[in-house]
């Protein structure tokens, strides 16, 4: 059974505001800690007496603490387990409440503004405009919203830790996701979340996963396991335009334009854009069949990493070390048809270039007199 706070202070209920102070006072003296008392009992006491001070009979729930200090991490795992499951089971409800909300809406054609959760939680707001778009603007952190239509962002979004139960899922089932100038607000997705557009465009900012460490799940000292929240986007049918994809995290859609890809990334689309520098040895680049990857602008050869993963539908595997070494224009003289239409794309990693399917599915085959027969071999490529 809870404590009341009168309990704590060791008074009757009913006491009155005189009684409540003198028993406060009383107790301060004996456990406040220049006295030699305990500290966290005098915390616990000075909190029933300011609880009583405003009618509260009962001390906050987990719950309760949460909301009000805004705090959603812990000093120990535990701690952050406990909270995040209490965060997102709340959460969850309401954007289950929201989903409905949005889709009787849609129903009727209707346009509407609503908050969802609370100052302590941390409020959003929906709104179903005249064009059948959804506005939302706050921080959306856990549960699921499936929406018949195009969505605005304004906000970050993230995922609970520690659990998949209350994982943010973004379903679009048409129209766009697009956030308001992701780049000038910061906007980001991150810790796990996934978006998911059936027919449309993603626009967003920076993208995090999250990987970390922890305790074996068996209990077995000095073992420890590693955990991830990938966070994920897709757009099958359209494409996906972001800036840095950082730390556990995959993109799939038929174009991706992104700037660096950083720490366990997986991309995988038909026309790929890179416009950063930053490429590293984690990375896995997918490439349908018939498509394109286009490396932008002047960038240090250095910030690509060598062991870097080109993959086809094919499953056949290059590493970028063999394409930033090579003359692309060779590899367009050697193998693509229409020679003349890459020839000014196809020079050599540090001024752009361009590398078709076509090229990397190629490289395989056996050389024309013309070239060196040795370099082929050079290409580390293998199948699985």
């Amino acid at each position: 059974m809870v404590e009341s706070n009168f309990d704590t202070l060791g008074i009757i209920e009913g006491s009155t505001e005189k009684e409540i102070r003198n028993a406060f006072r009383r107790l301060a003296l004996q456990y406040h800690s220049d006295r030699g008392g305990e500290n966290d009992q005098f915390i616990k006491i000075k909190q029933a007496y300011e609880d009583l001070k405003i009618g509260k009979k009962y001390p906050e729930t987990d719950l309760e603490k949460i909301r009000n200090s805004r705090v959603y991490s812990g000093d120990s795992e535990e701690d952050v387990r406990r909270k995040n499951l209490i965060l997102g089971q709340e959460l969850s409800k309401e954007m289950k409440t929201a989903e409905e909300w949005a889709a009787n809406l849609n129903k009727t054609n209707s346009t509407a503004a609503k908050l969802f959760g609370s100052k302590t939680l941390g409020e959003i707001e929906l709104e179903r405009k005249a064009n059948s778009a959804l506005s939302i603007k706050g921080n959306f952190m856990a549960g699921s919203l499936t929406y018949d239509g195009p969505v605005i962002m304004q906000g970050n979004i993230s995922s609970p830790s520690w659990t998949k139960e209350f994982r943010t899922n973004i379903h679009l089932t048409k129209g766009d996701f697009k956030f308001i100038n992701p780049l000038e607000n910061k906007y980001k997705v991150e810790n796990g979340a996934r978006i998911i557009v059936d027919n449309g465009n993603v626009v967003v900012g920076n993208v995090f996963g999250k990987k970390y460490i922890v305790q074996d799940s068996e209990g077995r000292v000095g073992i420890f396991e590693t955990q991830e929240n990938r966070t994920e986007i897709y757009a099958p049918k359209g494409k996906i335009i972001a800036e840095n994809i950082i730390n556990t995290v995959s993109l799939d859609a038929d174009s991706i334009l992104v700037l660096n890809l950083e720490d366990d990334v997986k991309i995988n689309a038909r026309e790929i854009l890179i416009y950063g520098s930053k490429i590293t040895y984690d990375t896995i680049i997918e490439l349908k069949k018939g498509g394109t990857i286009r490396f932008f602008e002047n960038f240090s050869i250095q910030s690509i990493s060598n062991d870097a993963i080109i993959k086809l539908e094919n499953e056949k595997e290059v590493r970028l070390f063999d394409i930033k070494t090579k003359k692309i224009k060779d590899l367009a003289d050697e193998f693509v048809p229409n020679k003349n239409e890459y020839a000014k794309d196809a020079t050599m990693v540090g001024d752009g270039f361009t590398i078709t399917y076509e090229m990397l599915d190629n490289l395989s085959k056996k050389p024309t007199k013309n070239h060196n027969a040795g370099w082929t071999s050079k290409f580390r490529f293998s199948k699985k």
